[in-house]
């Protein structure tokens, strides 16, 4: 069934944007609210800050206690669940449409009210170090890690969202709490709802919600922009891994740019699949330039490339999984 109903984009006077979308094809709603934060946000001593805060929004607050939120959103049918990348950490609910009223309410409260308990605090820090650990048995996160480090020196691009060790083992409560007050504000938040609802009902009800929610300082600007490289870089990373893995990167214009479009059309193209999506790459692409040239020779496992949609210029990685018994040297010469 087509729908042809508009999306409405406002402000409310606190500073918070809020987009809605009716779209009445099953009575189901999603609710998101974004932050204006990740980790372009975090600079060295508190890098993985945005992931960990994202962990602590799950501790619940005195309205909504932790050990009750998820069976509060189940058990009504519900979806719940949030991600950090590098310029936004954002978080979602999928609901009966005549539930998502419980949506709204939660992510309203947690906004300013997330209680971050001690010892809660220090039972994420073991979770999310056993989670990088985890990471560092994957030898793609190793190089992608050695990558971003190599190709961003200045811009904090150059860590990982998770953040590096030493500050995970470092970081305080008051740097969490500190953070999660920063940015975790109406005028750096964008509210999106889609679904089975009436656009003046359901915005009156988010203003009742959030519109009583004081504004915050507007977050620092990231004024340290990476430098123009001056010739090529190269990183080798030796280690235990079952197959051979290269990565061609280039720096890429950031999404407000024109040319990250033509961009995408290249990408399309050469290696197949959109990087229009919220995290870019499109996967394998058995028609394209790239697969053909790699895998139907026998010299990659896979192959694909990709770029994502930032804020700031980033990357435009292309990947091989090399075939057993074939080098790096022989898929970088094809």
């Amino acid at each position: 069934m087509p729908n042809h109903l508009p999306v409405t984009k406002t402000t409310l006077d606190n500073g918070l944007t809020v987009i809605l979308k009716e779209m009445h094809h099953a009575p189901v709603a999603s609710f998101m609210i974004w932050y204006r934060v990740g980790s372009r946000n975090e600079v060295p001593g508190i890098t993985g800050i945005s992931h960990w805060v994202e962990h602590m929004m799950f501790k619940g607050t005195p309205a909504f206690p932790g050990d009750q939120l998820d069976r509060m959103i189940s058990r009504e049918g519900g979806h719940w669940n949030a991600f950090t990348w590098l310029d936004f950490t954002a978080y979602y609910e999928t609901m009966p449409s005549n539930r998502i009223d419980l949506a709204l309410r939660l992510e309203a409260d947690r906004m300013r009210n997330t209680q971050m308990p001690p010892d809660e605090v220090e039972s994420e820090r073991t979770v999310i170090l056993s989670e990088r650990g985890m990471y560092e048995n994957d030898p793609r996160f190793n190089l992608n890690e050695e990558l971003t480090s190599a190709a961003f020196r200045v811009h904090p691009y150059h860590h990982e969202v998770i953040g590096d060790e030493a500050d995970l083992r470092s970081m305080t409560r008051e740097d969490l709490l500190g953070h999660y007050g920063r940015y975790y504000v109406p005028n750096n938040a964008i509210a999106v709802i889609v679904g089975d609802f009436a656009t003046a009902e359901m915005l009156a009800r988010i203003n009742t919600l959030f519109g009583e929610i004081a504004a915050g300082e507007a977050a620092p600007p990231i004024t340290r922009q990476e430098p123009s490289q001056k010739g090529e870089r190269r990183v080798t990373l030796h280690g235990p891994a079952d197959a051979s893995y290269l990565t061609h990167a280039y720096k890429a214009p950031a999404a407000s740019h024109p040319d990250y479009f033509a961009l995408t059309l290249l990408n399309a193209a050469f290696a197949g699949g959109s990087s229009l999506g919220m995290f870019g790459g499109g996967g394998t692409n058995k028609s394209s330039r790239l697969y053909k040239a790699l895998v139907d020779t026998d010299l990659a496992a896979a192959a694909f490339g990709g770029l994502g949609p930032t804020v700031d210029p980033y990357l435009y990685a292309i990947n091989a999984v090399a075939r057993n018994g074939r080098s790096l040297a022989e898929m970088e010469a094809a």
